[in-house]
């Protein structure tokens, strides 16, 4: 009989938020490495992704010209391909080339943002990105957490680990094996707590970094009863990313008949006036 499995845990910084990894193996010798390989993986990615960094992927892209192309890295074409689905997938409320636009609304004091203009092309058979014309700027901050957190699961279930809880920040959690995790729901009236089991949860809201996500077609598509804070889970960290930053931008009545027969969401609460609600899917 095999010995249960030891659940370990392990912190790192990046991606400007704290991972959380809670690994269970029954063979302790070997949790470092899982743990280091998938801390050394998510340092490349966010060296790839962040716009912030200035030799990035990401940052090069935004510096191309019109008529330039620029070959970048498989996880980077990866994560890119995934947003050109989950910008299909949500009828464009899901889109990364809003960069412009997120930075205005982060230093404004007040006035338009800029119109969206430019367009690039994300190639679907080879890792390159080609500017057709100047304007677009990206930025994969609603989706790069959830696609490290999808990453490292493959990593430690190369090492053969018996299942983990991976968290960025409290915003993105992924669980996988046999074992379920508690997570708490939280909000002022109640609390419920949702086992995750073999998926992903994405929570998006207004508490902490106020109303910071952009509608691509501007300010005026806002839904006038903003939603404070949506939890949506799926099979994956991405897409429960994707789907929890998209689903902010509706009316919180709209949002079973938005989602409709989509079998990449699973589940979806809903803060309404204090309280987490279940919003039915069919």
């Amino acid at each position: 009989m095999s010995a249960l499995p030891i659940t370990q845990s392990f912190t790192h910084q990046a991606m400007n938020t704290e991972f959380h990894l809670h690994i269970a193996s029954s063979d302790l010798t070997i949790v470092g490495g899982m743990a280091k390989e998938c801390f050394d993986h998510l340092d490349f990615l966010e060296s790839r992704l962040s716009r912030y960094i200035d030799d990035s992927d990401v940052s090069r892209i935004n510096k191309l010209k019109g008529g330039e192309t620029l070959y970048v890295s498989e996880c980077t074409h990866q994560c890119l391909l995934a947003a050109i689905d989950a910008h299909s997938r949500t009828s464009g409320l899901f889109d990364i080339t809003l960069g412009r636009q997120i930075e205005h609304r982060k230093i404004s004091t007040g006035g338009a943002p800029p119109l969206p203009c430019g367009q690039i092309t994300i190639h679907p058979d080879i890792p390159a990105v080609t500017c057709n014309a100047p304007g677009r700027v990206v930025d994969l901050g609603g989706i790069g957490k959830g696609f490290a957190l999808d990453q490292m699961k493959q990593i430690l279930i190369g090492w053969g680990a018996d299942g983990a809880l991976l968290m960025a920040g409290a915003s993105s959690l992924l669980a996988f094996g046999h074992e379920s995790w508690p997570v708490e729901l939280s909000s002022f009236k109640n609390s419920p707590t949702l086992q995750l089991s073999n998926e992903a949860l994405s929570a998006s809201g207004t508490d902490i970094q106020g109303h910071h996500i952009i509608h691509p077609r501007g300010d005026e598509a806002m839904p006038h009863n903003l939603i404070r804070r949506v939890w949506v889970t799926a099979p994956t960290a991405t897409l429960a990313e994707i789907w929890s930053t998209a689903l902010m931008l509706l009316e919180p009545a709209n949002l079973a008949d938005f989602v409709g027969d989509d079998d990449t969401i699973t589940r979806i609460y809903c803060d309404q006036e204090g309280e987490v609600v279940s919003i039915p899917l069919r």
